[in-house]
């Protein structure tokens, strides 16, 4: 042990330290109507946040992007990430909806996996 006080610096806590304090401890976003596939997309109104995260979060989703990708994209924790999205969708900063579903008849899918089929017999001859 040496006598010296120990110092600490932002630096040395790490990024999810800071995450802490950004969120103020938030651990769990309570928009529950968040899921990875949701999509994202600039209000272009409300108030701005002050931050990084927040200005990052803003600037990837100026097209549509889901909250698996912002959370990708940031590399960040899916649950932190759901937090500053809730946020900013509080604020009107962000707009979320559902994806749209593909409609697609099942003699479609039928085809295409035939299609795929008939591509791996010809790779294994």
């Amino acid at each position: 042990m040496t006598d010296e006080p120990e110092h600490w610096y932002e630096e040395d806590a790490g990024p999810l330290v800071r995450l802490y304090a950004v969120t103020r401890g938030r651990g769990r976003a309570p928009r529950r109507e968040l899921d990875l596939t949701t999509l994202l997309v600039d209000a272009r109104t409300g108030t701005r946040r002050p931050g990084p995260e927040y200005d990052a979060i803003v600037d990837l989703c100026r097209a549509p992007l889901s909250v698996a990708e912002v959370s990708a994209h940031l590399h960040l924790p899916l649950t932190l990430t759901k937090v500053l999205i809730g946020d900013l969708l509080d604020d009107g900063r962000l707009t979320a909806r559902a994806p749209e579903p593909t409609a697609s008849e099942p003699s479609t899918d039928l085809h295409v996996l035939r299609a795929v089929l008939a591509g791996i017999r010809r790779v294994q001859i």
